[in-house]
Formats: structure tokens, C-alpha cells, sequence
């Protein structure tokens, strides 16, 4: 049977005994938070499900992806990369050196600065990436498919909307 949007669900459950148990309160905002979080979390399994057949993290997946948006010739600073994505250093570096191990990107010593590192796809690298960011692309396309066009552009509109609007 398909759940249709009118359809109680787990947090319309969650909200009602908050409200039975503490009227006082206004359990509302789980009414998105909740979803939010929930959704979070069932995307994420199927997100890294395709990751996983590259043999890839999420973040090594993010890191392999912000290079080669990047453009030619697909190299960033360390701490381009870093700020590209939001990760600590050594977060980047972990993830650096499992790629680089793996012969998807290597490091090479910045022209203009000796202590700087530059990290760059290697041939390899770009294959895996390109075929791996078709692949994410078709099951974020399928994750999506229950929403039409309208409800699409609404929900984008309104996350944005959201995510400008939390505190930092």
C-alpha cells in the first residue's frame, strides 16, 4: 500500500503522546525537525550504499567530487579543500591519504609555496568519479521520484529557506 502525504506517521504518533502527556508543550516542530532527522538518516544508507561500491566514504566521495568540480586541472589546496568540504585537516588529510594510497589522487608540492600541498585527481581518480557521480546522481533521481516537478522546486525552496535561516 503507498503512504499518501494525509497518512499518519511515526511522528504524527510522537507528537500526539507528547501532546496526551504534555499538553503544555508544543511538540510542533517535530512535525519537520523529526522528518528532517529521520530522513537524514534513511537517505544516508542509501547514499553510501552507492559509495560503497567504489569503495569509497562519504567524505572520500566529497573529497574526489570537490576536486574534480574544480575543474582542469582538478587540483586544490589542502585548505581549499578543507573550506570546499567543512571538514577539519586532519579529517582532510585522512581522507587524502586513503585516496592517495588507493592511486585516486596524489599530492605534489605547491610552485609557490615549498610548505604548500597541492592534492589533484589522478587519471584514475577521475574515471572512478565521473562514473561514481553518474551513479549518485540516478539514485538521488530515484530517491526523489515520489515528488512531482512542483513539489520538487517547493521543498528545495523551502530547505534553502531553512538552512539560511538556522543559527551558525
Amino acid at each position: 500500500m503507498d503512504r499518501t502525504s494525509t497518512e499518519l506517521d511515526d511522528i504524527d504518533r510522537i507528537e500526539s503522546q507528547w501532546h496526551r502527556e504534555r499538553p503544555d508543550l508544543d511538540p510542533s516542530p517535530m512535525q519537520v525537525i523529526g522528518r528532517i532527522s529521520r530522513l537524514h538518516w534513511a537517505l544516508e544508507e542509501h547514499l553510501v550504499r552507492v559509495f560503497g561500491e567504489y569503495d569509497l566514504s562519504r567524505g572520500e566521495f566529497d573529497v574526489l567530487a570537490t576536486l574534480r568540480r574544480a575543474g582542469a586541472p582538478f587540483e586544490l589546496s589542502a585548505g581549499d579543500l578543507r573550506g570546499s568540504t567543512l571538514v577539519t585537516s586532519g579529517a582532510v588529510t585522512k581522507r587524502v591519504d586513503r585516496l592517495e594510497r588507493a592511486g585516486l589522487v596524489h599530492r605534489r608540492a605547491a610552485e609557490d609555496d615549498a610548505r604548500g600541498r597541492l592534492i589533484q585527481l589522478t587519471a584514475r581518480g577521475r574515471e572512478v568519479i565521473d562514473e561514481a557521480i553518474e551513479h549518485h546522481l540516478r539514485n538521488e533521481t530515484r530517491l526523489l521520484a515520489g515528488l512531482t516537478d512542483d513539489e520538487h522546486q517547493a521543498l528545495v525552496a523551502l530547505l534553502r529557506k531553512l538552512n539560511q535561516t538556522l543559527p551558525r
